[in-house]
């Protein structure tokens, strides 16, 4: 059925979930939602399946008109949040009745924020995944960020008591303080020397204006040196590779990263700390600190337990 008419699409608002698996060696980037952890907990407040599409709105939120009876829920980045121009609170499953006009704020701390639906946004999949590729124009809705006019889709499903109870601490998934990105050395991180490892897991980094969701890009005071060159033979590129390219200044790859890449890749952010980048913005500060991967998937195993829990307890 249809469920929300775009009226006023924001800055970079696309169609995005778990991501396009299992074809990185064909060459098709994963993309999905940045923020995974926001996209997951929007669709457990209204009572869908984790991993089911939702709208990523970067640094400004929609306007949109509900096109029949809805429940939704906005996640992530702090932004205020109405319907028909009453204040409704973030993090807690809303219900919209034919006709109310939905808008979603400015986004005041963080960069995206997700807005599920119940049923999910029912756009045609591609390579299994609703995901917008934006590069090359596939999947989301008709491959490209939404535009005032667009109609979304959701599927019908049945009524879950006691949903509009559903609701969270709006404080769930913040950051506070300084950022902090755990990361575990490598794979190339022998081409770099011991002292320069030192270094970049001790210095201060600023994510510059030319991130986006292919790379957060970040500015040192002093660039990263490698023994000889950084310059390698293409290999893949994991979620999270922080490579070196020859102007020494770092760049965390992220969603709709390329496949494979020619730089040295000194470090790998750990998967529980991507939703951190997902929400850092220009001018931000952050440092990174070494870890091991079997402490890696200690904290992702904890992270899966606590999202468990709150499956559970929402869930009752």
């Amino acid at each position: 059925m249809d469920a929300l008419k775009i009226i006023i699409p924001g800055l970079l608002s696309t169609v995005q979930d778990r991501g396009i698996r299992g074809y990185m060696a064909s060459g098709f980037s994963q993309c999905g939602a940045m923020d995974q952890d926001s996209m997951y907990i929007a669709n457990l407040l209204v009572g869908n399946n984790e991993e089911a599409a939702v709208i990523e709105m970067t640094l400004l939120g929609i306007s949109a008109l509900a096109c029949d009876d809805i429940t939704i829920a906005v996640t992530g980045g702090k932004a205020d949040v109405f319907i028909n121009g009453e204040k409704a609170e973030e993090y807690r499953a809303l219900k919209l009745n034919k006709g109310d006009y939905l808008t979603v704020g400015p986004i005041s701390e963080g960069c995206r924020a997700y807005l599920s639906i119940r049923g999910g946004v029912a756009v045609r999949e591609e390579m299994g995944s609703r995901s917008t590729f934006i590069k090359i124009g596939i999947g989301g809705f008709h491959g490209r960020p939404l535009k005032s006019g667009d109609i979304l889709p959701t599927e019908k499903t049945a009524e879950i008591k006691n949903l509009g109870r559903r609701r969270l601490s709006s404080t769930f998934l913040k950051n506070t303080g300084n950022v902090i990105l755990r990361a575990v050395p490598g794979p190339q991180d022998d081409m770099f020397s011991k002292e320069e490892i030192d270094n970049f897991f001790s210095r201060e980094y600023t994510v510059t204006p030319a991130s986006d969701r292919m790379g957060i890009r970040l500015s040192g005071k002093e660039a990263i040196k490698p023994l000889k060159t950084s310059d390698i033979i293409s290999d893949g590129i994991a979620l999270g590779s922080v490579q070196v390219p020859k102007s020494g200044q770092p760049i965390i790859l992220c969603a709709d990263r390329q496949t494979t890449g020619g730089y040295a890749k000194i470090a790998t952010v750990i998967s529980s700390d991507m939703p951190l980048c997902a929400q850092l913005t220009p001018g931000e500060k952050l440092r990174f600190e070494k870890i091991s991967v079997e402490d890696a998937q200690k904290i992702l195993r904890k992270k899966r337990r606590r999202f468990a829990k709150l499956k559970k307890q929402l869930n009752k």
